[in-house]
């Protein structure tokens, strides 16, 4: 993709959506809700990816306005949903990454759904590439991409946090609008772990600098989703992918299937989890239920959500709020 990136806003088709609306013309926004004028929603240190990302000083992350799942139940529903951003300029967004390399000493560069907005993430690369070195880049994405696009994107990221979220067409069909989510996420993991391989085996303390770690949300109701979705990652790709396994499920806005709008059961994570260590995964970051603590899963904890009004979203928890499971497995 050498030639002029942001042409690929007049008819966009840097999702698999591929909806080729013009979003250069104002008036007109692509289905990620955005026109061709970026919008941040947060740049700065957030300490809730996995250790290896997180690691003591935080990792330097985008999230940016729009997003081109829209998932229903999305913990970042004021962002991915109700457009809260403001208008930025790849030199500024730029300027900002440097400000929190400089002042927090970030381990990573992490874009966050940067799909829409790629054009915009390239330029301000080629940007900061001048004058900060050796931190790896983070594409933080839905497992929903194109893979026209994750041959372009080869160019620029050190790492892959793909999503794993649906194995059912019908489920992914109604919570996200898209029943070919398990197929193109498969078929764009494995373009990844092709490029990047899996991701670095680190002790603690240490920060991975390349690589493809997935993630996976168990959802509320449907555990029988994550069995087959995690059984799917195993005969794919065998048990040294490391995988994250993540219980924080909060529907910010309340959905039509009942059981969407609680929290995941205690016995729904142990069936699921239960079936990642019967796989034999190799490593795996848990976030469990009612976290912090292994052993409780109270039932009236609430998952902290951000808020994106506020200049610390996150606020700033003292590590990460995921655990390395790897010494159990």
């Amino acid at each position: 993709m050498k030639f002029d990136l942001f042409s690929t806003y007049k008819e966009c088709r840097l999702c698999p959506r591929r909806c080729g609306v013009d979003r250069t013309k104002r008036e007109k926004i692509g289905f990620c809700g955005e026109t061709d004028r970026l919008r941040l929603a947060y740049v700065g240190p957030h300490f809730g990816e996995e250790p290896p990302l997180t690691g003591t000083r935080g990792s330097g992350t985008v999230f940016f306005t729009g997003c081109s799942l829209r998932c229903s139940y999305c913990q970042n529903h004021q962002i991915s949903h109700d457009g809260f951003g403001r208008e930025s300029e790849a030199d500024e967004l730029a300027r900002l990454l440097k400000a929190t390399i400089k002042k927090d000493g970030v381990h990573n560069i992490n874009f966050v759904t940067p799909d829409h907005f790629f054009p915009h993430v390239v330029s301000t690369l080629e940007i900061l590439k001048k004058e900060v070195t050796g931190l790896p880049v983070i594409f933080n994405v839905s497992g929903y991409q194109s893979l026209d696009l994750l041959k372009d994107t080869n160019e620029y990221a050190d790492i892959y946090l793909p999503d794993y979220k649906y194995s059912d067409p019908s489920l992914a069909a109604r919570l996200s609008g898209c029943p070919d989510y398990p197929g193109l996420a498969l078929d764009a993991i494995a373009e990844m772990v092709k490029q990047k391989g899996f991701l670095d085996r680190t002790e603690k303390g240490e920060t991975a600098l390349k690589g493809v770690l997935v993630r996976h949300l168990i959802i509320p109701g449907y555990p029988g989703n994550s069995i087959n979705a995690l059984t799917t990652l195993f005969l794919e790709f065998g048990s040294k992918l490391p995988l994250s396994l993540m219980s924080q499920y909060h529907a910010v806005k309340p959905q039509k299937d009942p059981l969407l709008n609680r929290r995941i059961r205690t016995d729904e994570f142990e069936k699921v989890y239960g079936h990642c260590l019967d796989l034999g995964f190799e490593e795996i970051f848990v976030q469990f239920p009612g976290q912090q603590g292994r052993a409780l899963f109270p039932s009236e904890s609430i998952p902290f959500v951000p808020d994106f009004r506020k200049s610390r979203p996150f606020g700033r928890p003292s590590h990460s709020s995921v655990d390395n499971d790897r010494g159990l497995c």
